[in-house]
């Protein structure tokens, strides 16, 4: 059961990896360059930069264009809590980890321990999945 979920767990931090990877590789060199992050947390202004970094509001007919700035700030956010879910799912995983180490062997104890592992587990999945579309979406929009 262990090593299941250990399998599970390198197998969803490699698709996390890698989602996160193809959102980088999907941008231009100059977005690229000023794309501002931390713990991988991107900025509420993500993707709309000119070529000198400052910011740039999408245009429509030579006017800003509101809902686009809106729906593009939105997803910035969206991303930015989906990060922080993985986070926080990392902490599940090894709170329930360490549960399971010191149950002492209580059935009680390593059930638990097995439940909170589990439910991180399919909880990264989710936020992984939800982050692949909410790129991909902001992708298209672009």
């Amino acid at each position: 059961m262990i090593q299941k979920l250990l399998a599970a767990l390198v197998l969803i931090s490699g698709v996390a990896f890698t989602s996160g990877v193809t959102a980088v590789s999907v941008a231009s060199p100059a977005s690229a360059a000023c794309s501002d992050s931390v713990f991988l947390i991107p900025a509420w202004y993500r993707g709309m930069q000119g070529a000198d970094c400052a910011f740039k509001a999408p245009e429509s007919n030579g006017k800003p264009d509101i809902s686009q700035i809106i729906l593009k700030i939105a997803l910035n956010v969206l991303q930015a809590l989906l990060v922080v879910v993985g986070y926080v799912t990392i902490f599940f995983i090894i709170k329930g980890g360490f549960g399971y180490i010191t149950a002492a062997g209580s059935p009680e104890g390593m059930s638990s321990a097995k439940k909170t592992i589990t439910n991180a587990l399919i909880g990264m999945v989710i936020a992984a999945l939800a982050a692949s579309i909410v790129n991909a979406v902001a992708g298209v929009i672009k």
